[in-house]
């Protein structure tokens, strides 16, 4: 399954509103729709009710979401444990800061003297 498709349908299934799914995602409606349907064949079940009168998930999309909720706190916990922990050594302040000599560039700190 792809990454982006499960995304949409986890947007979709959250917000059950489509346009509003689409719009935080960053996609148009049309793309999100054609991503969940992509997502449907690849499952070869409905994820959504689509004769309801509103957007409702099917009994395979609330297991979907549930799995999907959990692998994503599992892979969340995993980076967390692997990140290094903060800190490290300070670095001494070197006064004003001296940026590198650039040619053609002026001197930091100095002005161009007027006629």
């Amino acid at each position: 399954m792809n990454a982006t498709l499960i995304r949409h349908f986890v947007g979709a299934a959250e917000q059950l509103n489509f346009a509003h799914a689409a719009r935080d995602a960053g996609v148009s409606r049309a793309t999100l729709v054609a991503s969940i349907k992509e997502l449907e064949a690849e499952l070869g079940h409905p994820l959504f009710d689509y004769s309801a009168p509103t957007t409702t998930l099917t009994a395979e999309g609330t297991a979907l979401l549930g799995r999907t909720r959990i692998e994503w706190a599992k892979s969340a916990a995993a980076a967390a444990a692997a990140a290094p922990a903060p800190g490290g050594k300070a670095k001494a302040s070197k006064g004003k800061g001296r940026a590198p000599a650039v040619k053609g560039e002026r001197k930091p700190g100095k002005r161009r003297q007027s006629r």
